[in-house]
This record gives structure tokens, C-alpha cells and sequence, in this order.
């Protein structure tokens, strides 16, 4: 069982996050697909963390890392070849002692923009629902770092 002081620095983390979502500055910070129409509806932000993912239709699974994260989506790099529409199952490993974050979603745009001739590949996740929690966790892992 959490502690007060924890699941309140959790409420206040997520409050936080609500009141200033939309303050964030939406254009491509990362300067690649900058051709693409930006449909984001919350801010992402730069995030490092390792995760492992699991493709259900082919029993496919791999390792990536992520470059950003949002409460709908993730940006990562991964030497495995995702193909647009692929769906994933994701854990996220937070270095916050507590167990990887579980998220579902899909491929929405796959290249090797900036990875070229590195077996590389930047890909970006649509995750099914948004996660509003575990974007949380991970403001609270980054300023803990």
C-alpha cells in the first residue's frame, strides 16, 4: 500500500500535469517528419526509458528505447523493422519502484530518419487509451533523476 506523502505527490504530479498540458508548445521539437500534420492532442515530452514490446499477431518481440512520450503515444528508436499499423504491447520500465507500465497501441509511422546505415528505426506508437497515470510516473521519474 502507498504511503499519504506518495499517492499525494501522485495526485499533485497528475493535477499539475492537467493545468499545464496544453501550455506546451505542439510544433516537432525533434525536427524529423516536420512534413507530417501534427494531430497531437497532448504534449510530449523528451523521455528516455527501456522498454520491451510484444507484437500479438506474430509473437514477434523486441526491445527499444524511448526518445519521447506523451499520455497518448510514444516515440522510440528500435533496431527491429515495425511496419505501419503493427500492433504492440509495451512495457515501460520507470525507474520508480514500481512495476513496468503496460500499455497497448499501434504503429502509426515507421522510418530511419537520422538512423540511416545504423540498423535503426524511429517509430511512433498511437497507444489505444490514454495514460494519464502513467505519464505521471514518468514526469516524477524525470525529476527524480
Amino acid at each position: 500500500m502507498m504511503d499519504e506523502s506518495k499517492s499525494f505527490k501522485a495526485k499533485d504530479l497528475y493535477r499539475k500535469f492537467k493545468e499545464n498540458v496544453l501550455k506546451y508548445d505542439f510544433n516537432n521539437s525533434h525536427g524529423e517528419r516536420d512534413n507530417m500534420q501534427d494531430n497531437r492532442i497532448f504534449a510530449r515530452m523528451d523521455a528516455k526509458f527501456p522498454i520491451r514490446f510484444l507484437d500479438p499477431s506474430t509473437g514477434r518481440e523486441g526491445e527499444a528505447e524511448t526518445l519521447d512520450i506523451s499520455a497518448n503515444g510514444l516515440g522510440l528508436v528500435t533496431s527491429k523493422v515495425l511496419s505501419e499499423r503493427t500492433p504492440l504491447e509495451i512495457w515501460l520500465d520507470i525507474p520508480d519502484q514500481h512495476e513496468s507500465l503496460y500499455v497497448r497501441g499501434n504503429v502509426i509511422w515507421s522510418d530511419d530518419f537520422g538512423y540511416s546505415g545504423s540498423g535503426q528505426q524511429r517509430v511512433g506508437v498511437r497507444l489505444e487509451r490514454a495514460e494519464l497515470m502513467g505519464l505521471a510516473r514518468v514526469l516524477w521519474a524525470k525529476r527524480n533523476r
